[in-house]
């Protein structure tokens, strides 16, 4: 902020008028002056839009000042909820200041905190644009790109096989007489285009995203067909004739389908369009023209299964330990991921997963052959209105291999005519992933042949949903028969006694006083079992609570346990552990963790959990019971603090904190936003002696080829989308680094041996670099594509974790080159590594 005030440059004509007008900047920029100081941020923000309005030859000179001014007045706008105002002052700034880049880069934070992701990404965009070199913008601009334009669409349009299908379709549709179109969840507009230079008179497409819709607009403008098709920035559910179309078309065209085929609402609108938008279908055995008759691509669709074993997927989905590290999980708490095959119906979730499959670390097996679940036949409205309604059809499918039954994995095959059609199999070359249903709640995993795998499939909210998976096995209608048999015989001999005991066999285990469902997100899930993650730190807290108490190691909770076991026998408490000040312990990792239970067992100890959810705390607190914990051991940190963004305090006024947990490193293989300020504080929070966990951490790349991640990223050239020109306009949303890569699996070729190339010590911040530079040798001749990356945790100097080792939660990432370098066995490449605000950036130097 400036200190000194500028003086407004006079009239060169003079006069009174003038010289009032001078006075009255004069005093305006005082009193925002005084106002800044007494810290009254709105009146001086209104002084600066005075002085302004004024003398707009100031603007260079208070330009510094009034962003200042207007950034702490949008804060207290915002704290006051007056989102109003707050949109209408930045609109008032950057009419002041139409190419600010920092005003557009604010702006465009404060929309993205409202949920405005479109907006937010046209600021972030233009801010961007207007200074390439701005770093908060272009990192708000890649976190935004994300979810404006998701990953699939680089992947879809560098498919060539599924476009030049989906063109030999539409071309011969229009061929035949088809010469009106609707494209419905038009995107980048592909299809659009197809029909057109297909040779349709007409040609309509809607896209209700509107990046999409004016990314589309620009594609067809590069391709000179603005002209020739009219896009709608809408739901095709909202198209009304003759409002926005004139009239009904002959063919509607439309690739709204996900992995589980129905999750993105293509049998709603298709019963839409039927009803109010497309002609009447021509009925079997009638000919004619079919520009009088309407239809859709795709035709139909049949939808493939198969039960399979897979281990990376049951960790993710399938608690599969009793014990992490000396904890006991009880039963009466079940694990769930939020794709469990048990959800309730009502839920509106996607039931499924999706995976490829075929690059999916590990691997699968087969337990069952392909199955065919069901058949959709899109061109026929009864069909596509009885699929809500219709009862759940129950299948079985006999078992051909032994195995543990992990999912049902699903696929499809797209018929977009009597002629071409698209299979989503996971033995094609296809941009498709696979859905998968994980299973879960049976008593016994493990299947062989002779079973069956029994489910029940139906279309319900939109979604295919695969639910009451159950085995169903020989031996069950055996023990059944012959249980029936043995208490027949005993009620003949009227043994009483035998009798109560057979019949208590028959029933199921005595439940435990409270059950827990506690849903959990697939990492977190894999985080539980993740047993060196747990051992790793268990090994490390009780080093550093022994530490802090060298003349008396501290106890285990297995004592601690038996002690107070034997004292509630007498009545008397365990005097010794009364007087003892306790050491407390933080964990601010996000979502579950069941490390504030095992600080809980290395002696007398506080630990504080930060979970959110209600379920989550229930459930931690039946775990704790379970292992026998004194009650109010385990406390939940944030019904301590008032303000949740403020975590990071004191456990009370007079003490600090022995451990603080912190999460250094996010599931998707970045580093957590602003962890370095939350080390900062936590460092001012310890205790003499006390711990950050992590310590430190090294962060590892090698250099790889790779085409997939090209692929992923990036569109590549007009060849792969048939000559028209779509690469320039979608790839400005491409983003440098890729995220919840599994290298193990990637299809890549190493080219150098793995390097160090950052390290981020939270507890010694002087020994951290924001700019270094990494030699890289060259181990193989290839293209460098991508530079993968990974971490090494470090809980001590002897304890620590590798987030890319095969029992671990983390994924990995990946910064993607924009251009590929040519590279020879025996090379140094250099690569330029630079930490800015938790982002990393990666340029490679020959």
């Amino acid at each position: 902020m400036s200190n000194s005030r500028p003086r407004s440059r006079r009239d060169p004509g003079g006069g009174a008028g003038a010289a009032g007008r001078d006075e009255l900047v004069s005093r305006s920029l005082q009193s925002a002056e005084h106002c800044l100081g007494v810290q009254d941020f709105g009146t001086a923000y209104a002084h600066y839009l005075l002085v302004l309005s004024l003398a707009p030859e100031l603007k260079d000179e208070v330009k510094e000042t009034f962003q200042y001014t207007l950034f702490r007045w949008a804060e207290e706008l915002d704290a006051l909820n007056r989102i109003q105002d707050l949109l209408g002052c930045y609109e008032q700034a950057l009419e002041l200041f139409p190419d600010d880049e920092v005003i557009c880069n604010s702006m465009g934070e404060h929309l993205f905190r409202m949920g405005f992701r479109d907006e937010a990404a046209g600021y972030f965009h233009k801010a961007v644009k207007l200074n390439p070199d701005f770093s908060d913008a272009k990192e708000n601009f890649y976190r935004v790109a994300n979810w404006l334009v998701e990953r699939w669409h680089f992947i879809m349009l560098n498919d060539t096989k599924r476009n030049t299908i989906y063109n030999a379709a539409i071309q011969k549709a229009v061929r035949l007489g088809s010469k009106s179109v609707l494209d419905i969840g038009a995107g980048t507009g592909i299809l659009s285009m197809f029909a057109k230079k297909a040779g349709a008179h007409s040609v309509y497409a809607c896209e209700l995203s509107k990046t999409m819709y004016e990314l589309a607009c620009d594609v067809m403008a590069a391709n000179k067909m603005e002209a020739g098709i009219k896009l709608l920035h809408m739901k095709s559910l909202d198209i009304e004739i003759p409002k926005h179309i004139p009239e009904r078309v002959s063919l509607v065209v439309t690739e709204t389908v996900d992995a589980g085929l129905f999750g993105e609402g293509i049998v709603e609108s298709l019963i839409h369009a039927w009803e109010h938008l497309l002609l009447q279908p021509k009925t079997k055995g009638e000919s004619g023209n079919c520009e009088k008759y309407g239809k859709v691509i795709p035709a139909s669709a049949v939808v493939f299964g198969m039960a399979v074993e897979c281990i990376e997927i049951r960790r993710h989905h399938r608690v599969d330990i009793k014990d992490i590290a000396g904890i006991h999980l009880p039963t009466n708490v079940k694990f769930q991921s939020p794709a469990s095959s048990s959800v309730d119906t009502e839920e509106t979730t996607e039931p499924y997963t999706t995976e490829k499959m075929n690059q999916v670390r590990g691997g699968y097996l087969a337990l069952t052959e392909c199955f065919e679940i069901m058949t959709v036949d899109f061109n026929n409205l009864q069909e596509l209105k009885s699929l809500a309604s219709k009862k759940p059809d129950k299948i079985g499918i006999p078992v051909i291999k032994e195995g543990t039954l992990d999912a049902i994995m699903v696929w499809f095959v797209l018929q977009l005519d009597d002629e071409h059609s698209l299979s989503t199999s996971p033995s094609e070359e296809t941009c498709w992933e696979q859905a998968v249903y994980p299973v879960q709640d049976l008593a016994d995993y493990g299947i062989k042949p002779g079973d069956h795998v029994m489910m029940e499939v139906s279309c319900q909210d939109c979604y295919l949903r695969i639910q009451s998976i159950s085995v169903l096995g020989l031996e069950c209608e055996m023990d059944v028969a012959k249980s029936f048999t043995q208490n027949k015989d005993l009620l003949s001999s009227g043994n009483e006694a035998e009798l109560c005991s057979a019949l208590a066999n028959l029933q199921t285990s005595k439940p435990d006083a409270v059950e827990q469902t506690c849903v959990l997100e697939s990492t977190e899930i894999a985080l539980l079992n993740n047993i060196p993650y747990h051992e790793g730190f268990k090994m490390a807290m009780r080093k550093v609570l022994s530490s802090l108490t060298p003349e008396k190691p501290c106890q285990t909770m297995d004592t601690h346990c038996q002690n107070n076991e034997m004292s509630s026998g007498t009545g008397q408490s365990n005097t010794v552990q009364s007087i003892l000040e306790p050491f407390y312990v933080l964990d601010v990792s996000e979502g579950f963790s069941i490390l504030p239970i095992i600080a809980g067992t290395l002696g007398q100890v506080k630990p504080y959990s930060s979970v959110e959810k209600d379920q989550h705390r229930i459930a931690l607190d039946l775990i704790s019971e379970a292992n026998h914990f004194p009650k109010e051991t385990l406390e939940f940190w944030l019904r301590h603090v008032e303000d949740e963004s403020a975590m990071l305090q004191r456990p009370k006024s007079d003490k600090l904190w022995s451990i603080i947990i912190l999460d250094v490193i996010e599931p998707s293989g970045l580093i957590q936003q602003e962890i370095m300020e939350k080390a900062a504080i936590s460092r001012c929070l310890l205790q003499s002696g006390g711990k950050i966990f992590p310590q430190y951490v090294l962060m590892f790349g090698l250099l790889v080829e790779s085409q997939t991640l090209l692929e992923e990223n990036a569109v590549q050239g007009t060849e792969r989308t048939l000559g028209l020109n779509i690469a320039p306009f979608i790839n400005q949303f491409q983003v440098p680094i890729r995220v919840f890569l599994d290298l193990s699996s990637l299809p890549c070729i190493p080219l150098s041996k793995p390097v160090e190339l950052l390290r981020l010590d939270l507890m010694t911040p002087y020994l951290n670099t924001s700019n270094r530079e990494v030699k890289v040798h060259i181990c193989k001749s290839g293209r460098v594509t991508a530079v993968p990356f990974w971490y090494h945790m470090y809980l001590d100097e002897e304890i620590w974790l590798d987030t890319s080792s095969e029992a671990s939660h983390w994924k990995q990432a990946a910064v993607v080159l924009d251009n590929p370098i040519q590279v020879e066995m025996g090379e140094e490449l250099v690569l330029n590594v630079q930490h800015h605000k938790s982002n990393v950036s990666i340029t490679v130097k020959q």
